[in-house]
Order: structure tokens, then C-alpha cells, then sequence
């Protein structure tokens, strides 16, 4: 995890941004002599600022952050005004769960909104926030977003020198065909169910098995993904409580050596997000704990039930992927393949129309959206390939395909150095090697029965001409794809009619 690639350092500026982000929201909040309650709200706005607005432009970046107390502000007064009335506040958190969820199928900028509002509810059941604290939270997410979008947008822009490729949009659909709608009921059965029998638990922190059920949902497309997702945040939270009883228990709270230790978490959180989730839920639980000890109300115990509300969640989550209108892994697995290879086919023809001299063709776009769906196939293929999987055989199947298709990205990213290149020359077998990739692609994706198995194409030996040869070794691994999307019929990876 701490390992992995991290091209750019991207991921070690982004995180040392949020630290920066994070502590200058709540540096400011104590300046202006809020309490800590609002404090720590203001942290939290900060830190989901800067960790969910992920638009491709700075432009819509500041947008979505402008707009974050327009879905955050109505949701505190809703929370805090419901306070002591459990059944009707019970009923609005459900509501704004399926709300969040649904606004997902409006992009990015839904995506965020959606968690921000969230996000402002459990807030206030995790401090106890009463009506009279609602002026004061709303002045702190302020400062906390003014502070956020400062140090994002002002004092360290990094989008504006690596602006990062257009996220590919979701999977198609409409009514309850739609992957996001479905979702939508999904997590508000799994909050329903974690919102019982956790309240059953506890009557204080039953709110940790409603965000371990939301939070499982986010960014995951299939009852596979999600139920892998569940099992890495009940992992990560398990080694979090571990750490917490050796670190946050033994401070009591201690303002100075817990203010360093947050900082840390916030640093682990955004450097862990993308390589491994259950670092990631590691870093909050730890965090949690640490905001527990500033709370006064920090002991074993409470960790204890922290993973107990953590379980529930989890298992709430499972149950609404597997009854309530489930999205199977492998109808998943199928939509981001077959755009992934439509992806490649766009880059090859782009890359031969700016060979053959059209200005106009740039293929760079088509190749950082494939690397773009590759994570999501990656994703998609996460429950397959994860080490508890006892299906050897699919697992076996789908690690090739994750393997060819990463040879198909890296021919690509060549083919589209050499296509950049003036000098580079274009001829007839040029033409002929993309025609025969577009053949490849199409006859991966088109619909067959599993009794007609793609031929094989003859493959030629490796040209020496370098757009040749890239064009060769994306033909090379599409025809080998062959044989786990095609040939078995009994394996989920099929592509079938």
C-alpha cells in the first residue's frame, strides 16, 4: 500500500494538501472562538471537500465546492431540529441516505453533494449537536469550505498543472434499470436494517452501523463489489480499534498529541484511499477514536461497540446487494469490458488518422479514458480475484484478463507516443494491423452463444516500424482474450447474447 505507484507523487501532494486544508478549517473555527463540537464539524467539511469534489476542471471543482452548503446547510437544521424526536429524525436520515445515493446518477458533482449531505447528518449524531449549536456549524462549515477551497484552488493548485482525465460515466440504464437507482434502494434497505438493529444496541452510537452501510455503497457498481467493500471495511476497523486501544485510549485526550496524531490520520486517509480501503477505514477508525478522546468519552468500551455497530452495517449492506434488485458481478464485469475494448479500438483508430496526417485526430483522450476504465474493470473484478475467493477457476480467468488487457493499455500509450511523433510514417499496413485490431474488438464484444467461440486471428511476426509493432502487440493480446471472455461456457466472464 504505502508501495504502491504513485506517478507524480500525486497522491503524497494531495494528501499533504488536505493536512494543510484540514487544520487551517479548524485553526480558523478556534480563532473564532467556536466550540469544539463545531470545531470538529468544520474539520469534517473540509476534509469531504476535499476528498469527494473530483470534477475535471478547476472550474467545476469550485462550482461543486460552492455548492456543498446548498446540500449541507438544509440537512444540520434538519438534524439538529429533529434532535430529540428519534422516530421522524430516523425517517428524514433514511430519506436523505436514498437522496444521496440517487444524486450519484447526476455525475461527479452529484457523487459529492450527495456524500456532503450525508455526511452533515451522522455529524450530528456523532457529536450530539442540539438546535441552539446550528448558527455556530453553519459559521464553521464556512470557514471550513472557505479554507478548503484557499489552500485547493489558491496556495496549492495542483489540478492546474496535472489536470486528470474525465471520469468515464457510469453504466447505462434507465427506471430501475439504472445501476444508481437501484443503488438507491439498496442502501436505504441496508440503513434501514443497520438503523434498527443498531438503535437495539445502542441508543447513542447506532449511527456507526448507518455510515458503515452507506459508506460500503459508495463508489461500487456490483453485489460483488460491494460485498468485498464490506469485508474490507469491517477488516480495516478491526486494526483501527486495535490501534486505537494502544494509542488513543492511553492519551485521555491530551489536545496537543492528539491534534498531531489527526493530522497523521487525515495524511493516512487521502494516501490510502486509492490503493487499499481497508488502510484507509484503519486511518478514520484510528481518527475516530482520537475525536472520541478530545470528546471526553474515550474507553474501551466503546470501541468494542464501535465494531459491533461496524458488523451490523456490514451485514445490512450484504443483504440489501443480495435481495433488494441486486446488480450481478457479472453483469458488471461484462459493461466495463466490453467499454474498455470499445476504448482501445478508439485509441488505435484515432492513432492512425493522426499518422495519416488529420491534425484533428488525438488519440491521448481515448488512452487516458482506457486507463480510467481499467481501474473500473479492476473494481469490477475485485471480487473475483480477491485472495478469499474459493472459485479458483473464474479467479484464474479473470486475473488473464486483467493481465492482457493491461498489455492492450501499455501497447496503447505507445502507439500513442509514436502517433504523436511528426516524423512518424504512415503506409498501408498500418491501415491493414488497425483494421484487423477493429475486427478483434468487435468480434469480443458482439453478441455470440458460448457454442461459437471466437477463431483466432494468424498472428504476424513483431515488425520492426514501432506503430507496427505496438498495433501487433494489441492484436496479440485481444486475440488472447479470447479465451476467457469466449471459449468456456461455463464461466461468468462470458460474453454472451
Amino acid at each position: 500500500m504505502f508501495v504502491a505507484p504513485d506517478p507524480g507523487r500525486m497522491r503524497l501532494r494531495n494528501s499533504a494538501r488536505a493536512v494543510i486544508g484540514v487544520a487551517a478549517a479548524v485553526a480558523l473555527a478556534e480563532l473564532c472562538g467556536l466550540s469544539l463540537t463545531a470545531s470538529i464539524t468544520g474539520g469534517l467539511a473540509a476534509l469531504l471537500a476535499l476528498f469527494t469534489v473530483l470534477e475535471v476542471t478547476v472550474r467545476a471543482q469550485r462550482a461543486t465546492t460552492a455548492l456543498l452548503p446548498l446540500a449541507g446547510f438544509p440537512v444540520l437544521a434538519l438534524a439538529t431540529t429533529l434532535h430529540g424526536m428519534p422516530l421522524v429524525r430516523d425517517a428524514a436520515f433514511l430519506a436523505v441516505v436514498f437522496a444521496g445515493v440517487y444524486a450519484r446518477r447526476f455525475g461527479p458533482r452529484g457523487h459529492a453533494l450527495g456524500i456532503f449531505g450525508f455526511m452533515m447528518f451522522f455529524v450530528t449524531q456523532f457529536l450530539h449537536a442540539q438546535p441552539g449549536q446550528l448558527p455556530e456549524l453553519y459559521a464553521a462549515v464556512g470557514l471550513a469550505l472557505l479554507a478548503a477551497g484557499t489552500v485547493r484552488f489558491v496556495l496549492w493548485p495542483i489540478e492546474r498543472r496535472t489536470p486528470p482525465a474525465a471520469a468515464p460515466p457510469g453504466l447505462p440504464g434507465t427506471g430501475l434499470a439504472r445501476p444508481t437507482t437501484r443503488q438507491a434502494f439498496q442502501a436505504t434497505a441496508a440503513c434501514a436494517f443497520a438503523l434498527g438493529i443498531g438503535q437495539a444496541l445502542s441508543e447513542d452510537r447506532w449511527y456507526w452501523a448507518v455510515g458503515t452501510a452507506w459508506w460500503i455503497f459508495v463508489n461500487t457498481a456490483s453485489r460483488g463489489e460491494t460485498l468485498v467493500r464490506g469485508f474490507r471495511r469491517v477488516l480495516g476497523t478491526v486494526l483501527g480499534i486495535a490501534a486505537g486501544l494502544l494509542i488513543a485510549v492511553p492519551l485521555h485526550g491530551a489536545p496537543l498529541p492528539t491534534a498531531v496524531l489527526v493530522a497523521v490520520c487525515v495524511f493516512g486517509i487521502f494516501y490510502t484511499a486509492a490503493p487499499s480501503y481497508s488502510w484507509m477505514m484503519f486511518f478514520v477508525t484510528v481518527m475516530a477514536g482520537l475525536l472520541y478522546g478530545l470528546l471526553g468519552v474515550l474507553h474501551p468500551g466503546l470501541l468494542l461497540l464501535r465494531f459491533q455497530e461496524t458488523a451490523i452495517g456490514a451485514l445490512g449492506a450484504a443483504l440489501a446487494v443480495v435481495i433488494i434488485l441486486p446488480v450481478t458481478t457479472h453483469a458488471a464485469n461484462d459493461a466495463w469490458i466490453q467499454r474498455a475494448l470499445h476504448c482501445v479500438r478508439a485509441s488505435t483508430a484515432a492513432s492512425l488518422d493522426r499518422l495519416a496526417g488529420n491534425p484533428d485526430a488525438d488519440p491521448a483522450p481515448h488512452a487516458a479514458e482506457l486507463e480510467l476504465l481499467l481501474g473500473r474493470v479492476r473494481m469490477a473484478l475485485a471480487p473475483l480475484v480477491h485472495p478469499l475467493s474459493p472459485l479458483r477457476a473464474r479467479k484464474a480467468r479473470a486475473r488473464q484478463v486483467l493481465t492482457l488487457l493491461d498489455d492492450c493499455a501499455r501497447e496503447v500509450r505507445g502507439l500513442v507516443a509514436v502517433a504523436a511523433d511528426p516524423q512518424a510514417s504512415h503506409d498501408a499496413r498500418l491501415a491493414a494491423a488497425c483494421w484487423r485490431v477493429e475486427a478483434a474488438v468487435e468480434a469480443l464484444t458482439a453478441p455470440r452463444s458460448a457454442s461459437q467461440p471466437t477463431a483466432p486471428v494468424p498472428l504476424r511476426p513483431a515488425p520492426a516500424e514501432p506503430a507496427l509493432a505496438h498495433l501487433h502487440g494489441i492484436e496479440h493480446a485481444l486475440v488472447a482474450l479470447a479465451t476467457p471472455l469466449r471459449t468456456d461456457p461455463r464461466a461468468p466472464l462470458v460474453i454472451s447474447a
